[in-house]
């Protein structure tokens, strides 16, 4: 099978963090891009026994970083097969009438602002070599709004919108576009939104077990192992006990 290079967004922790080893595991090699050189330095030691590895430090919510670190790639990777857009977060959960205007700003920033800025920098190669695969992690809060998810929904909308639209753009060029839609999964998610507070973040997983970020990792790993003829267009992905984005068996 042809070597392939990945591109990771928001490697340094849970779904970035575990789909580097899962595609390691594939001999997929690896563009690591994350905010904490520290941890990509570490999972870089770790993968390079399986396969190439590169680390690129930026914040995908600036985009003058994000052009000049990919502008950095060595010869051996600046053709990137598949690009996986994971880095994103939400901050705060307030009715809208109390957001925190910078909570809103660093949310539509990252997740939408930043996923455009790295796909753009990708794209062009992917263009010129008819090929690649585009995965971009959205959530069940861009298909459902919930009460006080108000910002974070809606950018994570955005991303469902957008990975359809790229999926009609780039149709022309061979370039397969997934949306994977996690439900609840446990991961610095939660510990994020309520700004480090653990005992908030532990309690949104009481009484059910969510997923891990593992669980999607191998989802992403399943994707990328389909024919070139199979794309996995939208998947959404949610533990046993969830149902929608509000409704959660705590009793199981």
């Amino acid at each position: 099978m042809e070597k392939r290079i990945a591109l990771i967004s928001g490697a340094t922790s849970g779904i970035g963090e575990a789909t580097a080893k899962v595609l390691a595991a594939a001999g997929i090699d690896l563009i690591l891009c994350g905010r904490r050189k520290e941890r990509l330095d570490i999972l870089k030691a770790a993968l390079s026994k399986q396969v190439k590895v590169t680390t690129l430090v930026f914040d995908v919510r600036e985009m003058e970083q994000v052009k000049s670190a990919i502008k950095t790639l060595p010869a051996e990777f600046n053709k990137i097969d598949i690009l996986i857009n994971n880095a994103g977060n939400a901050f705060g959960l307030d009715f809208i009438q109390n957001g925190n205007v910078n909570d809103w700003n660093l949310m539509i920033d990252t997740n939408v602002k930043g996923l455009l800025y790295v796909s753009k920098e990708v794209i062009p190669q992917m263009i010129e070599n008819k090929k690649g695969h585009i995965i971009n992690i959205s959530s069940i809060a861009g298909k459902e709004t919930y009460p006080k998810g108000n910002v974070y929904c809606a950018s994570k909308a955005a991303v469902e919108a957008l990975s359809a639209g790229m999926r009609l753009d780039l149709n022309p060029y061979g370039i397969k576009v997934t949306n994977i839609a996690p439900g609840a999964v446990n991961t610095e998610f939660s510990k994020v939104r309520f700004n480090g507070d653990e005992q908030k973040a532990d309690k949104v997983y009481e009484g059910f077990e969510p997923l891990q970020a593992q669980d999607i990792a191998e989802v992403i790993g399943f994707v990328l192992s389909r024919p070139a003829h199979v794309m996995l267009g939208d998947i959404v992905v949610l533990p046993t006990a969830q149902a929608s984005a509000t409704t959660i068996n705590r009793s199981l």
